[in-house]
Formats: C-alpha cells, sequence, structure tokens
C-alpha cells in the first residue's frame, strides 16, 4: 500500500507538471507507438518501472494502466466459471459522428473526437441491454483488464449500501461502534451514512502540490488501518460533501469486520460472480493484504459493464437478482444537494452523492461512478443506456475531462433515446 500511494502521489504531481508542458496527445502518446517493454529485453528508454515510480508518470502511464500487476501487489477478484453472461451486439455507426457543444464554448465537437481528446483506452455503450458501440486504443485490448481508479469507491460503496439493506449494517451506528479500533479518530463519531455519503469531517487533504498535505503521511504509513485509526476530525459530520478517499477504505475496514471477509471476497461472491463475468479482477494490496479499497481495482470493460447494466436494471441480471431493487433505489434517490453545493464543483451543478455514486439529478436522471484519468460507468435510465469508458488522460482532474465527456454522454444518451 505504501508503494502505491506514494506512486500514486507522484502520480498526480507529475500530471500536474505534464499539463503545463503540453502533453503529447493520444495518438502520440499510443504506448504501442511509444513501443513501451517490447522485446527481451526492452530498451533502457522503453523500460516502464515500479521501482522508480515511472509507470505512474505519462506517457508511460497509459501503457501501466493495462499492466497494474506488472507493478505492485495484487489479490484477485474470481470471476464465474459457469453461466457466465454474453451481450448481443447491435452496433450503430452513426454513433461517431454525433455531435456535441463542448462547457465553456461555442464550437462543436464530434463523439469520435471526444474520444481521442480524452484518451480513452476503451469504450462500450449498451443500450437496452444490446452493445451498440464498442472500441479499443492503446493498450488495452477486449481481453484485457485496465485500471479503474475511484470507479472502486463505487464498488466498495454499493457493498455498503447492501449491508445496510439487509441489515447487518444500520445506516445510524458509527463506525466506532463496528470498528473499535476507529473509536479515537474522526471516524469514531461518524455514522455509516456520512461515511457512504461522504459527509464526514476529517482533518485530510488531497491536495498533492502540498507537501505537508495529509495525504502523504497517510502514504508513509506502513499499514493502512495504521493512518485511519490517527485521523482527526475538522469541523462537523453530516454537513458538507467532502471527496476524501479514506472514507471508502474506511468503509472497506467496516464492511469487512461485520461480514469476517475481504472486499475481494465480498465483490467476488456478492456481484462479480453472479453478473457472469469472463475474467478475473484484482485489487492492489498492502503488505497486510488489505485491498485498496478506495482505488485499487482493476478489471474487464465488458465485466464493468455488466455490472453497469445490472445497476440499471433495478439489480436484475443474468437470469437472477443480484441486489435488491432497494439497494438500487437507495443509490438513485441522491444524497442532500445542499451538502454537495457546498463542496463548490461549480460545473457539476444540483449533483449528489449517494452510496459512493455521482448523482446528476438531470432530466435523465443519469448517475455514475467516477475515477480520475477519465474513468467512469455512467447509466442513463430514461435513455435505458450503460456507458463504461476507461481511460489515462494526463491529468488526474475530473474538471479538465468533464467539459468533453459529460455532454457526449447526454448527447448519445438523447440519440439512443430518440431511436
Amino acid at each position: 500500500m505504501r508503494i502505491l500511494i506514494f506512486t500514486f502521489s507522484l502520480f498526480l504531481v507529475t500530471s500536474t507538471l505534464v499539463a503545463q508542458n503540453a502533453p503529447l496527445d493520444a495518438e502520440a502518446s499510443d504506448p504501442n507507438i511509444m513501443g513501451w517493454m517490447l522485446g527481451f529485453r526492452p530498451a533502457d528508454n522503453k523500460i516502464v518501472s515500479g521501482n522508480d515510480g515511472s509507470f505512474f508518470q505519462f506517457p508511460a502511464m497509459r501503457y501501466s494502466v493495462c499492466h497494474m500487476r506488472q507493478f505492485m501487489t495484487t489479490t484477485n477478484v474470481p470471476s464465474a466459471q459457469k453461466n457466465r453472461y454474453e451481450f448481443k451486439l447491435n452496433l450503430d455507426d452513426a454513433i461517431d459522428a454525433l455531435t456535441f457543444t463542448p462547457w465553456h464554448t461555442e464550437e462543436k465537437m464530434t463523439w469520435e473526437t471526444s474520444l481521442g481528446k480524452n484518451y480513452t483506452d476503451g469504450i462500450i455503450i449498451l443500450h437496452k441491454g444490446e452493445i451498440v458501440y464498442e472500441k479499443y486504443f492503446g493498450a488495452l485490448k477486449p481481453d484485457g483488464i485496465h485500471a479503474v481508479m475511484s470507479v472502486s469507491k463505487t464498488l466498495t460503496g454499493t457493498l455498503g449500501a447492501l449491508l445496510v439493506d439487509e441489515g447487518v449494517l444500520d445506516e445510524n451506528k458509527t463506525a466506532g461502534y463496528y470498528v473499535p479500533e476507529l473509536k479515537k479518530s474522526a471516524f469514531g463519531d461518524a455514522t455509516i451514512r456520512e461515511i457512504l455519503d461522504m459527509t464526514t469531517a476529517l482533518q485530510y487533504s488531497e491536495d498533492y502540490s502540498n507537501p505537508k498535505a495529509e495525504v502523504y503521511t497517510f502514504s508513509n504509513a506502513k499499514y493502512y488501518y495504521d493512518y485511519l485509526e490517527t485521523v482527526t476530525k475538522n469541523g462537523v459530520h453530516g454537513e458538507v460533501f467532502s471527496y476524501k478517499t479514506i472514507n471508502t477504505d474506511a468503509m472497506g475496514w467496516i464492511a469487512s469486520r461485520t461480514t469476517g471477509k475481504s472486499i475481494p471476497e465480498l465483490l467476488s461472491t456478492r456481484i462479480w460472480k453472479p453478473l457472469g463475468t469472463h475474467f478475473d479482477g484484482y485489487y492492489s494490496i498492502d503488505d497486510a493484504a488489505i485491498a485498496f479499497a478506495g482505488g485499487g481495482f482493476n478489471a474487464n470493460l465488458r465485466d464493468l459493464a455488466m455490472f453497469g447494466e445490472m445497476i440499471r436494471n433495478d439489480g436484475y441480471f443474468n437470469n437472477q437478482q443480484v441486489l435488491p431493487k432497494s439497494v438500487i433505489d437507495n443509490i438513485k434517490e441522491g444524497g442532500s444537494q445542499q451538502a454537495f453545493e457546498e463542496a463548490g464543483y461549480k460545473d457539476l451543478k444540483n449533483w449528489s452523492y449517494r452510496n459512493m455514486w455521482w448523482i446528476t439529478h438531470n432530466e435523465h436522471g443519469a448517475f455514475a461512478a467516477r475515477g480520475v484519468y477519465g474513468q467512469t460507468i455512467y447509466i442513463d435510465p430514461k435513455a435505458e443506456m450503460v456507458l463504461v469508458r476507461l481511460a489515462s488522460h494526463p491529468e488526474a482532474k475530473n474538471a479538465k475531462i468533464d467539459p468533453t465527456s459529460l455532454p457526449a454522454y447526454h448527447a448519445v444518451a438523447k440519440y439512443l433515446l430518440s431511436k
């Protein structure tokens, strides 16, 4: 974990520097063109390494996001060995030519152009459960595995919501109640609901440009849970949405403590296998074999689309009720829009956050799982659309990507709705 978070921190700092120095575009930074890790052995200037952190630096990261297992210790999330699900294909070539207007500009852009603009590695669109669009770029192949970054949070949050629905967790009880080791920390008096909706008041900064930010203390902790026990409080829980990765890993600890199962085991048995997935996913782990619940999951594109389609279908998929409909209803209900507004996301007006899902509250009722560098599972219930994108954008901030992504997703949704 220490190596992972340190290199992740380095990655974000490097991304900032890249942004200041005009990064290579998607075509020029294609890993196949760059020639990373080719030959036996690769040339010195083509080696991507976990030891020096180069695997988390652009443009080499465009290779590493599809090969994370080469650079860190991981643990499997077993896929289905029987009853594997197969999507029907009904490809629609007209999608590439769809146009939309990116935010903060009056110049239109085509859907196809937006894919390169956002350094897309893989994209799939489902309409009424059928694949209408699917493309792969760079180092990602149809049978490949890609880092999903903070989409990992949504998987953990969904498991947490399931445990609440089943009565295993009481959303009004505190983290300290379930994990006594957290009683003296800021999480001690935070409720399960506040953790799931990230309205905890924690003295914790993920500002990677500040060398004194708490993320660096977190980075140097030998074991992840050791750090969680030391987090102090800053404010009042429940008032303001504050997106902090450590909420998810606290939720992971609570879920594991109450069920006696690790997050990888819970995800596999409760969701991944029932979906009928084809490929094992995997998590990066720390020295105590604890999975990085907040950002360490890696998965196949179509398997992620199965998860999204299951959520769109109110928990029903592959001829079974994988999750109770009540769990999905609770997600779609959204969280406090007032608490979200306090967080200052200027371009995400009227949004909220619930069970570690981002809820748009737009006219289609869309909601999404989101991760840095362009990862997303975007679900549009009205258009009966599920979109999954995996990417390797040079910059970590979604604010750099959203202007050419969110309006593009909505344009496709409106097109599919009209069919």
